[in-house]
């Protein structure tokens, strides 16, 4: 979306002075018209998002950002439809390609701040500058995608009226370049839906706008604090309850645990909402759809699918 300039204008109005003169007395009466600056300019288009089923991608720590992606291969696998790009703050020259090149494939695509030394941080000032960093590239990352405000910004311990008031603030900052759906990601790692069922229906204060989409992540390991028990199908209730939309921003089966991953996901599909699962490539494990991984290869210029690649895939 182009932002749009501010251009003030401004008027002068000439003072009118009538001088009355008389044998004994000059009188000067001046009359000021006020005029009221410029309202400042917001944007007027809104961003129609059609976030679909897809994967997540991390570029930015692989073959100084410009890995590649394996496009022509990911296009074969057709229930692909979105792709997540997470996006250290340092890297906006490299985002705006790997934006542009996701596009030019087809795929619908969200872009999320990740500064992967405060994930699960409850400062508000990361949340912050993550607000102003989207306020100050998403015109320059090319527009026309669906912001993610923060990677997994929130711990498990975070009230919901701390996570509310940082989010408040968050969002009135983007909204001054963007007024689409904003993917807010669940404290917690993406795992404490009560906090943000809380957030947004019943906290002083809640998140007062509601054009977000409330983003859990579902791991074998996840556990919903809220309710001192491991997240399960029925968390996702609370979500929809709240009358916001929602969606699995990740999923995998890479982690130790208990949690019924995949029945969650499932549920979530009933539910009509888009599942992205972890990860197409990029992660520094063993959780990479294709071969070889950006980890070990990241001048890699071919791919083939992983032994990983059906346990997201057939979730999609």
């Amino acid at each position: 979306m182009k932002k749009l300039s501010n251009t003030g204008k401004i008027f002068y109005l000439p003072v009118i002075a009538m001088l009355l003169f008389c044998s004994c007395s000059k009188t000067t009466a001046t009359r000021f018209v006020y005029v009221p600056p410029e309202a400042p300019v917001v944007p007027t288009t809104v961003y129609k998002d059609s976030i679909m089923n897809g994967v997540n991608l991390q570029p930015s720590y692989y073959n100084g950002g410009n890995p590649n992606f394996g496009w022509s291969l990911m296009k074969q696998q057709t229930k692909i439809k979105t792709v997540r790009i997470e996006v250290e703050p340092d890297k906006v020259a490299m985002a705006k390609s790997w934006i542009m090149q996701a596009k030019s494939n087809g795929f619908t695509v969200i872009a999320t701040y990740h500064k992967y030394t405060v994930l699960g941080s409850d400062d508000a000032a990361e949340l912050t500058a993550a607000a102003n960093w989207w306020k100050n590239n998403y015109a320059a990352l090319g527009g026309n995608f669906t912001i993610n405000m923060m990677n997994e910004w929130g711990s498990h311990n975070i009230t919901a009226a701390a996570y509310a008031t940082a989010y408040n603030n968050a969002i009135a900052i983007v909204r001054t370049v963007y007024l689409g759906a904003i993917i807010i990601d669940l404290p917690g790692y993406g795992q404490e839906t009560y906090t943000g069922y809380q957030a947004c229906k019943t906290s002083v204060p809640v998140i007062s706008d509601t054009n977000i989409i409330l983003s859990a992540h579902i791991y074998p390991n996840g556990y919903n604090q809220g309710k001192n028990r491991n997240v399960q199908v029925s968390d996702l209730d609370d979500l929809s309850s709240t009358g916001r939309r929602g969606m699995i921003g990740e999923f995998g089966n890479g982690a130790t645990g208990t949690t019924d991953w995949a029945g969650i996901v499932d549920y979530a599909k009933t539910k009509g909402w888009p599942v992205i699962g972890w990860c197409w490539n990029g992660d520094g494990g063993g959780m990479n759809m294709v071969d070889p991984s950006w980890a070990t290869n990241g001048a890699a210029s071919t791919f083939t699918l992983s032994a990983y690649f059906p346990v997201i895939y057939n979730k999609l």
